[in-house]
């Protein structure tokens, strides 16, 4: 037997069947949301993984092609690594869920969520999220949970929970916010120009939704809830901490790490390292935990000095944003670049423009997107920390970067119609020190002005950190966080946006939970950084977009032909198309509707293929003057080609003034000609004449 549990929420029913099915997984939850059903478990290994001084969890968010009726494309009919959405949600649940399990655990826990259905209506990513949570709850595993999350868009300006795809899409806000019973614990939202005002009323309509879930969710738990296990502690033993303070005072240990400079910091930690290794060379059983334990003293003194004395590491005010820098066109030949100091992070983004069809095709669940015209990645190689590994390729954080960053930029960016480009843009990292997606998102913007593309305002990103002590009240806000407070601090609150409101956010968190008084008061400085981002350092390297794209970058042209007359211009298996696009150098597309874009960066073959177009599509008519090369010599004649796959006939006794016995005698093949087109003859053909090509246009003179 299995219980089936069910709440209102945004108007539809959310259920879960508990004990139906997974029931060897530590915790499984069967949700549906309308027809949108989920499979999410929560299981751990039964001891701790041995050598490693972190909690290791894993989030999967599994996207099946059954669930809206679709075979994967490609050789291999099974579904290959997630998709960038999948990878974007796994993040998304991975980070309220991971501040919930106790830091000291090493057993490694898996949470998966598989998209069995997907009902238009009803997001699979909203479902994940809260079946997660759900099944990690009824679960043995150790959790302080539970969680819920609330997505919130905006439609008309009217705000509406948990919206269907279709609103998610093509609304002014994707707001997703998850909270425990008592705080906003993850915020992540894409925004139109959102206001601080009205971001913050949101953020706390949804808190309110989730505290209902999470009610419905302990009523579960408390029936069908597993008792949770006892686990093995690898917290390091306080005696370590007392031992490495008889070696290392504090007042030594803030000389070492209170420094500007990121590798003079690492060295000084590296000797104070050192200085206790020596001091421990009989215990043995310290040494294997002393880095560890190293950082973890590290942390206790940042985080006293910044709670207490309100000192940060290299010296800053609370509110104080690190040296920037900021310059256009380092890249000579690119389409556009620009480069973004703030600190120790530096940041190169390069702009490439290209022909709409050269946007990315997206294969997915959601049936409204199938390619995007904007795309931006960040890559974050082992040099730019001064480390060395081989790049295998972007994880998980640089494909949340890339997103965050591009996520940011889209509501400025121009439509097809004002900018018919594809547009991509990189993020190189050269160096990072703390938060190298905001400056991913300065740069980008001024990248893309450089390349000339018609952005609607500027954007610029900060992220705002926090320490806090024993009490709500108790915390302490900094703006431009560097590395290190990140790293020792509990949070990571990103938000970029233009001098009207916010385009992004994502709030990464390591405690329980931030009260209102955090969340505004961290949009609030957020917004004063960047405003003073975008009115220093970027309006003085680019004030607004460049008047028109690089000179590298290909140039695109339109014009409009009879749908009727596609066939005409693609022609037989594509010969004709090609034909043009082989003589020009230009690349052609061609929407239904009849719209035709040509691109190249050769004005003179952009001309030549406009021109063979039009002709090809155009019916000629008497008297109409045109340019061609003889391409057949009969004895009856010459056949002259306008444009590929356009010819018309040129009669022997039109060629010359005088009679000719032969037409070679005046043609050859490849002559280039004009003729004048004379109607059509008594058996309907059309018919061409050189001989009146000419006087017609010694008459015009």
């Amino acid at each position: 037997m299995y219980k089936t549990y069910s709440l209102e929420v945004g108007g539809r029913t959310l259920s879960v069947d508990i004990g139906r099915v997974g029931k060897q997984a530590g915790g499984c939850a069967f949700m549906h949301y309308g027809d949108t059903t989920l499979l999410c478990t929560a299981t751990a290994s039964a001891s701790p993984r041995d050598g490693i001084d972190f909690f290791p969890l894993s989030v999967e968010y599994s996207e099946k092609f059954y669930a809206v009726g679709k075979i994967p494309g490609g050789f291999n009919k099974r579904e290959g690594r997630p998709s960038e959405n999948a990878v974007l949600t796994s993040r998304v649940i991975d980070r309220p869920m991971r501040p919930l399990f106790p830091k000291d655990m090493r057993n490694d826990v898996t949470l998966e969520c598989m998209v069995m259905s997907v009902d238009p209506q009803c997001r699979p990513e909203l479902v994940a999220m809260i079946g997660a949570s759900l099944a990690t709850t009824i679960s043995d595993i150790p959790f302080y949970g539970p969680a819920a999350a609330t997505q919130i868009g905006l439609v008309d300006g009217e705000m509406i929970v948990n919206p269907s795809q279709e609103q998610w899409d093509n609304g002014d806000l994707r707001l997703t916010v998850a909270s425990t019973a008592e705080k906003v614990i993850m915020i992540e939202a894409g925004a139109n120009e959102v206001p601080e005002a009205d971001m913050i009323r949101y953020i706390y309509e949804a808190d309110a939704i989730n505290k209902k879930v999470i009610e419905w969710t302990n009523q579960i738990a408390a029936e069908c809830g597993k008792p949770k296990r006892e686990y093995v502690s690898c917290a390091i033993p306080e005696e370590l901490f007392a031992a490495i303070k008889e070696v290392v005072p504090q007042e030594e240990m803030e000389e070492a790490v209170f420094t500007d400079d990121k590798q003079t910091r690492e060295g000084n930690v590296a000797k104070v390292t050192e200085k206790l290794k020596e001091a421990f060379a009989d215990k043995e059983e310290w040494l294997s935990i002393l880095d560890e334990a190293v950082y973890q003293y590290q942390k206790k003194t940042v985080r006293k000095m910044i709670l207490k004395d309100h000192k940060r590491p290299d010296g800053r005010a609370l509110n104080q944003i690190r040296p920037l820098a900021a310059e256009v066109d380092i890249i000579p030949r690119v389409h556009g670049s620009a480069m973004f100091t703030r600190g120790q992070t530096q940041i190169c983004d390069v702009v490439t423009l290209a022909p709409l069809s050269e946007a990315q095709r997206v294969e997915g669940l959601d049936p409204n997107v199938t390619e995007k015209r904007y795309v931006h990645h960040y890559n974050f190689p082992s040099y730019s920390v001064g480390e060395t590994r081989v790049s295998r390729g972007p994880g998980r954080r640089e494909i949340g970067h890339g997103a965050l960053a591009e996520r940011a930029l889209k509501p400025v960016l121009p439509s097809i119609e004002e900018f018919p480009y594809a547009i991509r843009a990189v993020s190189e990292t050269f160096e990072s020190n703390g938060s190298t997606s905001m400056a991913s998102t300065c740069a980008s913007c001024m990248a893309l002005m450089a390349a000339g593309v018609p952005l609607k305002k500027q954007v610029a990103g900060i992220s705002c950190g926090l320490v806090t002590g024993d009490t709500d009240d108790d915390f302490v806000l900094l703006t431009d966080i560097q590395g290190l407070e990140d790293f020792f601090g509990d949070m990571d609150f990103k938000v970029t946006g233009t001098h009207d409101g916010i385009t992004a956010i994502q709030m990464d968190i390591k405690i329980h939970g931030l009260t209102r008084a955090i969340v505004e008061g961290a949009i609030a400085q957020c917004k004063e950084a960047r405003e003073f981002i975008m009115n220093g350092v970027m309006s003085e390297a680019i004030a607004e977009p460049r008047k028109s794209v690089n000179q590298y970058a290909p140039k695109i042209d339109f014009l409009q032909i009879d749908p009727e007359k596609i066939g005409d211009v693609v022609g037989q298996r594509g010969k004709t198309i090609n034909e043009i696009i082989k003589r020009t150098g230009v690349q052609i597309d061609i929407e239904d509707d009849g719209s035709v874009s040509i691109c190249g960066n050769d004005a003179k073959g952009m001309e030549d293929a406009k021109r063979m177009i039009q002709i090809i599509t155009t019916d000629f008519e008497e008297g109409q003057i045109l340019d061609g090369v003889v391409v057949s010599i009969k004895e009856f004649g010459a056949f002259v080609e306008f444009a590929p796959g356009k010819e018309g006939m040129v009669h022997i006794s039109k060629i010359a003034n005088r009679r000719i016995e032969h037409v070679e005698d005046v043609l050859t093949l490849g002559d280039k000609v004009t003729v004048v087109c004379l109607g059509k003859d008594r058996m309907g053909r059309l018919s061409f004449s050189i001989k009146d090509a000419a006087k017609q246009k010694k008459g015009r003179k």
